[in-house]
């Protein structure tokens, strides 16, 4: 049987804005879309695109830009990598994950 090294598909993301305020964002990849308050911590589903955000803050300041999609590099050795990832996670991109706190500028 192959080794899964990561079984959940989703990662948690805790986003926060510059300033200090509250507000939404719209979070997208290719796997779905989200709409979240922030702060907070949320569940979105891992990717190998980066997970992109359109914000308002409750004082109409705008920030959008992307979050880097990474394999997480610490669980994985080379063999690893190659020997015991298995075709399912490639598939479903389990092996990839997003910073687990972002601060989001906003102007």
């Amino acid at each position: 049987s192959c080794a899964t090294i990561v079984n959940d598909p989703t990662v948690p993301v805790t986003l926060s804005f510059s300033d200090g305020s509250s507000g939404t964002c719209n979070l997208s990849n290719k796997r779905g879309s989200w709409r979240v308050n922030v702060p907070g911590t949320h569940n979105v589903r891992r990717s190998d695109d980066n997970l992109r955000f359109d914000c308002e803050t409750d004082t109409d300041k705008k920030g959008f830009g992307t979050i880097k999609s990474d394999m997480e590099g610490a669980k994985l050795g080379a063999s690893v990598l190659f020997f015991d990832l298995g075709i399912t996670d490639a598939i479903t991109d389990k092996h990839r994950t997003y910073a687990n706190s972002f601060v989001i500028p906003v102007q």
